[in-house]
């Protein structure tokens, strides 16, 4: 597994997004809800300095893992029914038009 660390900078010119979306991104994924093609996505990071407020850094594995989540991969269509024309009207259970004397 490669430990290569990345900076901000260059981990967001990798994922080909802008330095301020992967800062975004970081603080979804911190408060849990960063969400990738409808799954839920935890971004493991360092955050360096005193108290936490250094700069990023990513580690390249996890930035392949995020190319990997957002890959598009294909798949089979779904056939589906042409729709039926329905010639009654549903939950009308009286015929319809004027009542009889």
């Amino acid at each position: 597994m490669d430990s290569t660390w990345l900076s901000a900078q260059a981990a967001a010119e990798q994922l080909g997004i802008s330095v301020l979306t992967l800062y975004d991104w970081l603080a979804q994924s911190d408060r849990g809800d960063f969400v990738i093609r409808g799954q839920h996505f935890t971004v493991s990071y360092f955050q360096g300095g005193r108290r936490g407020q250094g700069r990023i850094q990513i580690e390249s594995s996890e930035i392949s893992r995020l190319k990997q989540a957002m890959s598009v991969r294909p798949q089979v269509g779904i056939s589906r029914r042409s729709p039926v024309k329905h010639e009654h009207y549903p939950g009308i259970t009286v015929p319809l038009g004027r009542p009889e004397d």
